[in-house]
């Protein structure tokens, strides 16, 4: 069983998500996406997987979101992909990818329906 976690560990909800997986015995492959961004083609496959478009992965409420001007419902699902890989930080987190699925640890219980 390969699982794979997108991971912010300064995030609580993140650390939780982390938590739940190793008390079921999983020892996910981590990612630290504030440091290792996921590529256009990799978060195109995420949003898939989560059946989402790129603004529901957003975290609106960062200073990053205003300041780019990402709130301009003109732009397209690519740019708003591209800004998420040029700032990672605007990605909602925990991800959680096993088996061609994935899900959100928003709550961190919302990840165990795709284990």
């Amino acid at each position: 069983m390969s699982v794979k976690i997108y991971h912010n560990p300064r995030c609580g909800k993140s650390r939780d998500t982390l938590k739940l997986l190793e008390s079921k015995g999983i020892n996910p492959e981590i990612v630290e996406y504030l440091k290792t961004p996921p590529t256009v083609a990799e978060l195109r496959d995420i949003l898939g997987k989560l059946g989402i478009k790129p603004r529901d992965l957003m975290r609106t409420k960062e200073p990053e979101y205003k300041d780019n001007g990402l709130g301009d419902p003109s732009l397209s699902d690519e740019a708003l992909i591209e800004a998420m890989v040029r700032i990672p930080k605007l990605i909602e987190r925990p991800i959680v990818l096993k088996d061609g699925k994935a899900a959100i640890g928003r709550p961190p219980e919302a990840v165990l329906a795709i284990l």
